[in-house]
């Protein structure tokens, strides 16, 4: 990697933002919350149930689906024809108690100045639901979810062009904050600034191959695992 990712916001480098722009799992939440566990366990037994085949077979079609296609749903989709709303609806079919109110992030999201969306692989009603658990749903102007993007996953680049045509962003006054490195390719390339949120205690924390920072992320702006301490850390110049 060329260009090591800042830890620390440079109050200059944001004094411009005017759109903020935050992915939802992982992000506005931190990673172990783990509330993807209990998705990954109600979209594997989806396919399980839908193919009837063993919940091994099923978990290793669900991952091949994830990574080729940036979401389960949309492999599901353009192989085997499935009703989109169905499959959101079962997946998010969850337990947000995990999710406590966080009064200091709220504060942070609220001092931004300019709009704020959530943008999500996810559906509304999820985005809303752990959103409202974390008293923070409040502080945004709206949820471009996987709806919205026509079940067009990130990282493709026309979610990213639909999202920023229907909300009329100036993407070089923009920024954007994620979990996985793959979907700032896109918004690096549109001129926005990027911020990549990281799990604490990476080194005991299991996550995929394709969720960790490589030598080819040069996209990657800045990075950090407190996502309230860095938004409070570009106020001196907001």
């Amino acid at each position: 990697m060329e260009k090591k990712p800042k830890t620390s916001p440079d109050p200059a480098d944001f004094a411009n933002v005017r759109d903020w722009v935050f992915d939802l799992d992982n992000t506005l939440y931190p990673h172990h919350i783990n509330l993807f566990a209990q998705i990954d366990v109600n979209m594997t037994a989806y396919v399980q149930e839908l193919l009837q085949v063993e919940r091994e077979e099923a978990r290793a079609l669900q991952k091949r689906y994830y990574h080729e296609h940036g979401t389960t749903l949309q492999g599901l989709m353009l192989n085997h024809g499935i009703d989109p709303d169905s499959f959101l609806e079962r997946a998010h079919a969850i337990d947000y108690s995990a999710l406590l109110p966080d009064a200091d992030l709220g504060d942070a999201i609220k001092a931004l100045p300019g709009r704020k969306f959530i943008f999500t692989n996810g559906s509304v009603p999820h985005a809303e639901a752990a959103a409202r658990a974390l008293g923070i749903l409040d502080h945004f102007d709206d949820i471009f979810d996987i709806v919205a993007a026509g079940y067009v996953p990130k990282p493709a680049g026309e979610t990213y062009d639909k999202f920023a045509s229907l909300h009329r962003v100036d993407t070089a006054n923009a920024v954007m904050f994620e979990d996985l490195p793959r979907n700032l390719q896109v918004p690096k390339a549109l001129g926005m600034r990027t911020v990549l949120l990281v799990p604490r205690n990476l080194d005991t924390v299991l996550i995929e191959r394709w969720e960790t920072l490589t030598e080819e992320d040069d996209h990657i702006d800045y990075m950090t695992d407190d996502l309230t301490s860095f938004l409070k850390g570009m106020q001196p110049a907001l």
